[in-house]
């Protein structure tokens, strides 16, 4: 098995290293998360222009047709700098849904997002679902061209910036996926933070209009679009995660080679280089399940959801793991908001609840 990335994918990989060396220091995702966005709209722009936002859709929909490792490729590299802009939300999980509809007006949606014109949120968690997507109280009911949606959805991401919310809702006893337009009447939105700075959104529908060529898929064919959507979406957030690791491991051996105490630097105490050893073989670790989980979603292999789980149960408990460390290591400045390091715990801590933690992964790995 050849486990060496393409040329194209590392031209990629390079491509997006000398952005986030240049274009995204810590102090400038400071200056962004003061904002009221969220995301700084320049930077999207621009990520349109590099073709980042074009990357997972097909060539007949106007992308570039890749898949699974250059979407890893791309957030392991993101994760690295921690980066806020809502690209999980817009095009991974809406596109992937987008791009494999039969929505009539999908194109005119597709191309809003591959030139940021617009985001697109996904909406299907709800209070009390346990991590099971398909669970839903929201519902559409009525007949014909008369048909109302009612019911509310929990940690929307990006709600608060998308334009058209792709909202999952029971419709003649299955469920279906529909097109909202967020600025219709009936839709209500509290918009607030996460623990890692993502924006989240509990949106509201009360007596929405829906005409019924907004309804873009029902019974099977939605849950596969929405299986398949939160899978590659938890194999980005794992990815992204390695990035946060990785990151996590460099830093701290850079602070503790200029640390020093009894007269030496403190990366030269046996019990710390232990520790920081300890560390990179958690990433390491994570990352040969990366690759495998990567390899068995670009191929479409029968068991690619069973591999995204076993990555996203070790990836939670690796995560934490490598960030105390590395926290503890940095000490009293590791938990402060001037260092980074504070910043990558609080991100694996949210990474891992995102899409089921790892006690509901390795209960979905014993199922699968």
């Amino acid at each position: 098995m050849n486990l060496n990335y393409s040329d194209e994918q590392q031209m990629l990989r390079d491509q997006v290293q000398k952005f986030c060396e240049s274009d995204y220091t810590f102090n400038k995702r400071e200056e962004i998360l003061k904002t009221d966005l969220g995301y700084d709209p320049e930077l999207w722009k621009l990520f349109s222009e590099l073709g980042w936002l074009s990357l997972p859709f097909s060539e007949e929909n106007g992308g570039f047709g890749y898949g699974p490792i250059e979407l890893s490729v791309l957030f392991e590299e993101f994760g690295k700098v921690l980066i806020v802009e809502p690209f999980l939300s817009t095009v991974v999980l809406s596109g992937s849904i987008l791009d494999k509809c039969d929505y009539d007006k999908k194109a005119e949606l597709i191309e809003n997002i591959t030139s940021g014109k617009s985001h697109i949120s996904v909406a299907y968690s709800e209070e009390g679902s346990k991590n099971d997507h398909t669970y839903s109280n929201t519902n559409i009911s009525g007949s014909g061209s008369d048909l109302t949606l009612n019911g509310t959805k929990t940690l929307v991401l990006n709600g608060a910036n998308a334009s058209h919310l792709i909202v999952s809702a029971v419709m003649n006893d299955e469920l279906c996926l529909a097109v909202i337009d967020s600025s219709a009447d009936g839709v209500s939105l509290n918009s607030y933070t996460t623990i890692d700075n993502k924006s989240c959104a509990e949106i509201t529908f009360e007596n929405v209009s829906v005409d019924p060529s907004l309804i873009i898929s029902k019974g099977s064919d939605a849950i596969k679009l929405l299986d398949e959507a939160i899978n590659l979406a938890s194999l980005c957030v794992s990815a992204e995660s390695i990035g946060c690791m990785t990151a996590c491991y460099l830093k701290t051996v850079e602070y503790t080679k200029g640390r020093e105490q009894f007269g030496q630097p403190i990366s030269n105490f046996q019990v710390l280089q232990h520790k920081m050893v300890d560390m990179f073989i958690e990433s390491e670790v994570c990352k040969s399940l990366m690759f495998k989980a990567m390899l068995e979603c670009n191929s479409d292999s029968e068991s690619k959801m069973k591999s995204v789980s076993a990555l996203k149960a070790q990836i939670g408990i690796s995560g934490k793991k490598v960030a105390q460390d590395a926290v503890q290591l940095h000490g009293g400045m590791g938990v402060s908001d001037e260092m980074s390091i504070g910043h990558y715990l609080k991100k694996l801590i949210a990474i891992d609840a995102m899409f089921g933690n790892s006690d509901y992964h390795f209960k979905k790995y014993s199922k699968l």
